[in-house]
């Protein structure tokens, strides 16, 4: 009776008329004029408290990395005394390098070049330039100099987006012999991604550090380090003025609380930013309390639109939920379990379960179809992806096995293409009489066949390769010559690259069986 009810016209609880309900109890809840006067003075109150804070932390930024920056320098003058009393020992100048480079951190690399430019040591070993003569533009502008320098991003000689700090190299005599540079990755870990990352905030905030030229040196996009920026308000502020803090729109169009501050032995801006509605987040709950103390009422019924916001919501959340979970084998149980009390989350419901049914059906066809060959119900080369990227992402090692019948098409121009399908259906037959439940067996086309043993060594694989030859071989079909197989074996785990590159190798050892005479197992290289 009640469902009968419901069902009617009259009576049918439908979206339409809860939405009507809604707007109702909506239009009752207003915010009174009253608070909007403190809610204007307090949105400033927050925006000038955060650009001061703004400010203040660049500042202690651009001090820190002015001490830092220093420290280096310092580092760097007392390896060049050392440099300068040894300048003819490679051990000596290969060990400060070494010592600059590992004892502090403070360098990605650190490099000691003659009069001429040219590398007489350098730390890590890895870059391999020693005797290279450098022609970079850090190089150029040391040698040039002469002075404790802090050059201009640019590309190293490794291919690596740096700055470099150099000192020169004077005798006590005050004879130049070259100098000594340490040099900072703008693109990869460095003491500089250390002092400045660690400060990035989850809010949207971000600190970024600009040169003289307006090149981005840090940034926590690393894809924009080494990006010249067009002149924009905040850039000419922080040249005018050591520190300070403006209201932005960054190239987003996201509006931003900015404070700057100048690095003074570099000349480098140091930038941080937190977005305005991260700023005024807090605002929303103060001005909900101030609500509250003035219509306690209107709390009330927006407490009621909420909850009755959720039963109106919930069925149609579930539904959407569960479209989204349709390959699920249990989902049709699932969505019978939702609770679907009004009308349209009703017929909604009843149209998924339908159109579910449907799907599945459908996929397990199509599915089965477009992964399987159809004469020998082995995979196919999509199979093959699929599975393959199973056994990859449950890192598994396997070995491959590639195989193909000898002088296949003498068959079918001696025999006929259907005696040459029956051949190829009693291959099929055979590998997977001598296959496991675990392997992964493929007709990649025409004759040709892939085998993937999962968690199985390459010794192991040549056996069950030889075992599958010798029954082959000894197979007896009815009306036909017997006939043989090549095969080709390797080996993959996850140190060797992609795992495509072992079926490149075990296509190669089964060319290599062809052009050795055929009939035969040829191992690739591991």
């Amino acid at each position: 009776m009640l469902r009968s009810l419901l069902s009617s016209s009259l009576f049918r609880i439908d979206l339409r008329r809860l939405i009507l309900i809604l707007a109702v109890m909506s239009a009752f809840v207003t915010l009174a004029n009253s608070f909007y006067a403190s809610y204007r003075v307090q949105r400033q109150l927050l925006i000038d408290n955060t650009l001061e804070e703004n400010r203040v932390y660049a500042t202690k930024l651009a001090a820190s990395t002015e001490q830092f920056l220093k420290s280096m320098q310092k580092q760097l003058a007392y390896s060049s005394v050392i440099a300068a009393r040894h300048f003819d020992d490679p051990a000596v100048l290969q060990s400060e390098t070494a010592r600059l480079k590992y004892q502090t951190d403070s360098f990605n690399s650190v490099v000691l070049t003659n009069v001429q430019g040219r590398i007489l040591a350098t730390s890590p070993d890895s870059l391999q330039l020693v005797g290279h003569i450098l022609n970079t533009p850090g190089a150029i502008q040391a040698l040039n100099e002469r002075r404790p320098l802090i050059s201009q991003p640019y590309i190293s000689a490794a291919q690596n987006l740096v700055i470099v700090i150099s000192t020169p190299v004077i005798t006590a005599e005050g004879k130049y012999l070259g100098y000594i540079a340490g040099t900072i990755y703008l693109r990869q870990k460095s003491i500089l991604n250390e002092l400045l990352g660690e400060h990035y905030y989850r809010d949207g905030s971000y600190i970024a550090v600009l040169d003289k030229e307006r090149r981005i040196l840090y940034h926590p996009d690393a894809y924009r380090i080494g990006e010249v920026v067009k002149p924009r308000p905040l850039t000419e502020a922080a040249r005018k003025e050591s520190n300070g803090s403006l209201m932005v729109t960054n190239l987003a169009g996201q509006n931003m609380l900015a404070g700057y501050a100048v690095v003074p032995s570099s000349g480098w801006e140091i930038i941080t930013q937190r977005p305005t509605d991260s700023t005024l987040k807090p605002l929303e709950g103060l001005m909900v309390k101030v609500l509250k103390h003035l219509t306690p009422l209107a709390l009330l019924t927006l407490m009621c639109v909420w909850l009755f916001s959720r039963m109106i919501a919930r069925p149609l959340w579930l539904l959407a939920r569960s479209a989204n979970e349709m390959d699920k084998p249990d989902i049709s149980t699932n969505i019978r379990e939702i609770p679907s009390w009004y009308f349209e989350s009703n017929q909604l419901k009843r149209a998924l379960l339908i159109g579910i049914n449907l799907l599945q059906k459908k996929i397990g066809k199509l599915k089965f179809e477009t992964q399987t060959d159809p004469m020998t119900g082995l995979f196919n080369r999509r199979g093959l992806a699929m599975a393959m990227e199973s056994v990859v992402q449950m890192r598994q090692q396997f070995s491959a096995i590639a195989l193909d019948i000898d002088h296949f098409k003498t068959i079918n121009d001696s025999y006929g293409h259907d005696t040459g399908d029956e051949v190829i259906k009693s291959l099929a037959e055979q590998i997977r009489h001598n296959a496991r439940e675990s392997d992964i067996l493929c007709r990649v086309g025409g004759e040709e066949f892939l085998v993937l043993l999962p968690d199985t060594t390459l010794a192991e694989a040549q056996m069950i390769a030889e075992r599958l030859r010798q029954n082959v071989e000894t197979l007896v079909l009815p009306g036909i010559r017997p006939i043989t197989i090549s095969l080709g074996v390797s080996y993959w785990n996850q140190q060797q690259g992609e795992p495509e590159t072992s079926l490149k190798r075990a296509d190669e050892a089964l060319y290599k069986a062809k052009q050795e005479g055929r009939n035969r197992v040829v191992v690739g290289p591991e």
